[in-house]
């Protein structure tokens, strides 16, 4: 299979350890992500090829960012250095009732202040097969948005495959672009939907309901106000308390309507970047079998990553596949 292309933030994560607020303890615990990262690296670790695109600090700590994207066989080559700081969000991991809570130090970082020269998109895309993006990116500054737009209209014009999470954190757009504007733009080069009722409700202006009839409905309208979309996949969480979630999905594909059984979640490690696995499952999934099994596959990728510490999902093909099968015991491999 070609290589899948990633562009966005890379992040610091900074956490107590365990279940900790940063009052209780002196001891922490870092880990690298970002949300396009996390699908880029998970992808890796399913055996595909990917290549990130970002802007880092250009110190030990960018240096040990890029060290640590190497380890898992994701090609850097196109990731710039930068004089400014990597961006930092620090997360306090909640338990049972209590939610998690996480605060963004990522306003004036090395990602925020990249720049449309800084990227050779004729040469990133040169082994592309797929091209990822998130409604973070270009949430987070004018230069992040001009890039992602100039890839996506380059990746469309070679044919390869765009697929969007077009992601709305209303926090993040503090630049002066329309939002709504903004998505709406670079939906109309994607090929692939990966999001809910709320996320085509905010680029629909509609205000449909979270059941399969009105999913159905959104679907057909946003396939008809955004033509290059052929599919849309959408994950479904409920949450009985932060340590124990459900997760399925569901997907309309122009012509079926399809949706997975529940993957009961009892006990939460870590559930950052479960969402990005989810779509790293998808995209592998669709570039190697039909569209129900991508999903129930992506399915399965995002509920085994629920079990990882950090926010990237370490599992392999072999360890989703034993979950889409079925088991589910956890018992001991010998």
């Amino acid at each position: 299979m070609g290589q899948v292309v990633t562009f966005g933030e890379v992040l610091m994560r900074i956490s107590p350890r365990g279940n900790k607020k940063f009052i209780q303890s002196n001891v922490i615990e870092f880990f690298f992500g970002g949300t396009e990262l996390n699908v880029g690296i998970s992808i890796a670790n399913f055996g595909g090829k990917v290549k990130h695109i970002s802007a880092v600090s250009n110190d030990v700590i960018g240096e040990t960012a890029i060290s640590y994207i190497n380890k898992f066989g994701v090609d850097t080559s196109s990731i710039v250095r930068s004089n400014r700081p990597l961006g930092v969000y620090f997360l306090e991991v909640g338990a049972v009732m209590r939610s998690s809570t996480i605060s963004y130090n990522r306003s004036h970082s090395s990602f925020s202040e990249i720049k449309p020269e800084m990227v050779n998109w004729e040469e990133a895309l040169i082994d592309g097969d797929w091209l990822h993006w998130t409604g973070i990116t270009p949430a987070l500054s004018q230069g992040a948005f001009d890039i992602l737009k100039e890839g996506l209209t380059l990746a469309r014009q070679k044919g390869i495959s765009v697929s969007a999470d077009p992601t709305y954190r209303k926090g993040l757009w503090k630049y002066g672009k329309n939002p709504k504007e903004a998505l709406i733009e670079l939906l109309h080069l994607s090929s692939i939907f990966i999001g809910g009722i709320n996320e085509m409700n905010e680029v629909l202006d509609t205000n449909y309901s979270y059941s399969n009839e009105d999913f159905i409905e959104a679907s057909k309208l946003l396939m008809e106000k955004f033509p290059s979309i052929e599919k849309v996949f959408d994950k479904i969480r409920t949450s009985l308390n932060s340590s124990w979630h459900k997760i399925r999905a569901r997907m309309w594909n122009g012509e079926e309507f399809k949706e997975t059984e529940d993957l009961d979640i009892t006990h939460i490690v870590d559930r950052i970047g479960t969402g990005d696995a989810f779509a790293a499952g998808l995209i592998y999934g669709l570039q190697r079998y039909d569209d129900y099994k991508a999903m129930r596959f992506a399915s399965a990728a995002c509920a085994i990553k629920h079990t990882y510490e950090g926010d990237v999902n370490l599992a392999t093909v072999g360890e989703v596949t034993e979950v889409l099968e079925g088991n589910t015991s956890g018992r001991l491999n010998r």
